[in-house]
């Protein structure tokens, strides 16, 4: 299937952005999900993590991802591959959210939705959205960056889902669709005319080329991604809605419609459910992909990868399903491309490089007072927080730091040392959802003590409830959360940290605003004055063992 074509300027580019590219460093053996199987195949979700709404694109050799982050600091994770299998977590697009002042506290669920990633005149674009202001545009020479500063191209409530397209008569468009808890419509997509360079629009209205009530059995159509191939423009645009819905393309040959529609993936007899938005993205061999997201609840939007056919004209995605024309997920495959090294987003931290490893973010725009990797050599000093909302409700703290689930099973373990502490002061161990658990110390009375607390039920705050599971405990422990299937967290606690006592009973944590349960630490009190140092966190596939 042939796209619009590369010059050879272009396509000489493209191989200097590839030889460029940062070298892999390989997962350790007990890295909690790789995806390549070792023998040539692959499984699904090849990210077991919450990289929601992925998009993707290959440049040369390379293959290049970014996915949603909401209000998460750093924003729109920067994803490398040479496979569309093993990926390599090189950095973020975007330091700190904007308007600056809106994020300076948790915004959950807002901040950045569906990017879409290109590269056009030998540079990279994303276009993103945030719901509540409008459709922002960010460059870079290199994919690792420096990316230029957010600048916003179409500003409105409810813009979602933006995706450029440079036809090949010269003109720009963007295509987005709506949000509506924001714009009061949805269900449409609506095209736009901008300039070639993506720095303003060329119209006011714009005009709506797709309305899902135009085709039976269709509603909430939206994330859309446009293509140009053989004549045709390709919509590619879920539909059905995000936990159940299915993979639907559109395409006409004329840019403004009429458009036919067809069901391409769904979740046919697998237990893939609401397989769909992401990016069709083709191999140096010719052959073609499709990645996108399923999402597994507390667990987050994990990411699939499907290969792709066509067939008279149309994509069939995955593997031939029941109905003629549609496909369903694979479980396992031969990869797209063999004999490259084993990759996977890094999960532990012994702290002793002079910034945080790529994978941790923060849950507001990140302040310099909040952490030091310098104050204390090899460890990482959280200085607590007063956050007055926060005094029964750790969510409410900016200074949550985080990183995402990793996989449906894993363990994690953390020494702290909570020092110059003060009454109400509270740290330790979060797994951070709507429904959340942590396990940490808590000073009382001018003591210190090992608490587990819940905050349930479900919903947009819920109360914590704290038990004391050490009296007069000392003020250095490590700790430990086991995730397992089915997303049950178990904690555990150790005083020399070689023998561990379980701490409370499972929890069933759950996910948080439009992403997965997260797991980190955190510092939090009614005063600023003390601080909580981690040696170490360990983050790895789970051992033998309950705890």
């Amino acid at each position: 299937m042939k796209r619009l074509p590369l010059t050879a300027a272009l396509a000489a580019a493209l191989l200097s952005q590839a030889a460029l590219a940062p070298a892999q460093t390989p997962p350790p053996a007990n890295a909690p999900w790789l995806a390549d199987l070792g023998d040539g195949r692959y499984r699904n979700p090849v990210l077991h993590a919450d990289y929601a709404d992925p998009d993707a694109i290959r440049v040369g050799e390379r293959f290049y991802m970014t996915a949603s982050s909401f209000v998460n600091t750093p924003g729109l994770p920067l994803l490398e591959s040479q496979d569309l299998v093993n990926w390599t977590l090189v950095g973020h697009a975007l330091p700190s959210l904007v308007p600056a002042a809106t994020f300076a506290k948790p915004q959950y669920g807002k901040g950045v939705w569906a990017p879409c990633l290109r590269y056009h005149n030998g540079r990279f674009y994303i276009f993103y959205p945030d719901p509540d202001f409008g459709i922002y545009v960010i460059e870079a020479e290199q994919f690792g960056g420096p990316w230029s500063a957010p600048r916003l191209l179409l500003a409105g409530r409810g813009l979602i889902d933006p995706a450029p397209l440079w036809d090949d008569d010269g003109n720009a468009y963007l295509l987005h669709a709506w949000a509506f808890s924001r714009a009061g419509r949805n269900n449409v997509v609506t095209l736009r005319r901008m300039d070639a360079a993506a720095t303003k629009m060329l119209d006011d209205q714009g005009r709506d080329i797709i309305n899902g009530a135009d085709y039976p059995g269709y509603h909430t159509v939206e994330g859309p991604k446009i293509y140009k191939a053989n004549g045709y423009y390709y919509v590619f645009a879920p539909a059905g809605g995000v936990e159940q819905g299915w993979q639907a393309v559109f395409r006409s040959r004329s840019l403004t419609g009429p458009y036919e529609v067809r069901n391409v993936m769904d979740q046919g007899d697998t237990p893939v459910n609401g397989p769909h938005q992401g990016a069709w993205v083709d191999a140096p061999d010719g052959s073609n992909w499709f990645l996108h997201f399923q999402d597994k609840g507390a667990y987050g939007r994990v990411t699939h990868l499907q290969p792709m056919q066509w067939k008279d004209g149309w994509p069939l995605i995955g593997q031939p399903g029941r109905k003629p024309g549609t496909g369903q997920p694979v479980i396992t495959h031969a990869k797209p491309v063999q004999g490259k090294p084993l990759a996977a987003p890094p999960t532990s931290d012994d702290f002793s490089a002079p910034r945080l490893g790529l994978q941790w973010q923060w849950g507001a725009n990140a302040r310099p007072e909040w952490y030091s990797l310098s104050a204390k050599p090899g460890a990482l000093r959280l200085f607590t927080q007063a956050v007055e909302d926060a005094d029964d409700y750790v969510r409410a703290s900016p200074a949550i730091l985080t990183q995402k689930a990793p996989s449906s099973r894993f363990l994690v373990t953390t020494r702290v040392k909570l020092e110059q502490a003060r009454d109400g002061d509270r740290a330790g161990l979060i797994l951070n959802g709507m429904q959340y658990a942590w396990l940490g110390l808590r000073r009382k009375d001018k003591v210190n003590e090992l608490v587990m607390t819940v905050c349930g039920p479900f919903g947009p705050r819920c109360k914590e409830q704290s038990t004391v599971v050490l009296a007069d405990a000392p003020a250095q422990l490590t700790l430990r959360a086991h995730m397992n299937e089915g997303a049950f967290v178990n904690f555990s606690y150790s005083v020399d940290g070689v023998t561990f006592k379980p701490a409370g009973g499972p929890f069933p944590v759950t996910r948080g605003t439009w992403v997965g349960t997260q797991v980190g630490l955190f510092s939090a009190g009614k005063q600023t004055g003390s601080w909580l140092d981690v040696q170490n966190f360990e983050l790895t596939a789970p051992g033998v063992g309950p705890y």
